[in-house]
């Protein structure tokens, strides 16, 4: 039996949980900027889904992973996602470990289809329309941000800042 493709993975996740996707293609991006200028929308519409390794104290072994999304003009501040999240340490998940958790490689991950079912975590500031990974490279989806909040059970909160700050 064959894998089935990201896309298709994505969809039949929205379909199960009731929410309506829009897939987009937009060409090969290196950048937020890239894919916004791509899509034509505001860099801020664009939700990037991060893979995060947690662990619940400082010296635990095991790590745990979950999802953070943020804007795409913004970066995860990394107090503000502990404290809401109820971890002692967090970081960013490298490619790999983000491949495995997901079944998505960097630039195509969605909290639509993973491999596992993660905690998801959002930024307060995001709603409305949004794309966001769509699990396949070039293409995006367009979803709304109350729904996929809903159907994932999302805890949001101020976990954001300016890029460069």
């Amino acid at each position: 039996m064959t894998e089935s493709s990201g896309r298709d993975r994505v969809q039949h996740d929205a379909d199960q949980r009731g929410v309506p996707v829009e897939f987009a293609g937009r060409g090969p991006a290196r950048s937020v900027e890239e894919a916004a200028a791509s899509l034509g929308v505001e860099v801020s519409r664009i939700v990037k889904t991060l893979v995060v390794r947690a662990r619940r104290t400082q010296t635990a072994s095991e790590s745990e992973f979950v999802l953070a999304l943020i804007p795409g003009d913004r970066a995860v501040d990394w107090a503000k996602l502990r404290r809401l999240a109820g971890f002692k340490k967090m970081s960013m998940a490298t490619p790999e470990e983000g491949l495995s958790a997901t079944g998505y490689h960097p630039g195509t991950i969605t909290p639509f289809g993973t491999r596992s079912a993660l905690p998801v975590y959002a930024d307060e500031s995001i709603s409305g329309r949004i794309a966001m990974g769509a699990g396949e490279p070039d293409l995006n989806l367009y979803v709304e941000a109350s729904e996929l909040f809903g159907s994932f059970g999302v805890t949001t909160g101020d976990i954001g800042r300016a890029n460069g700050s």
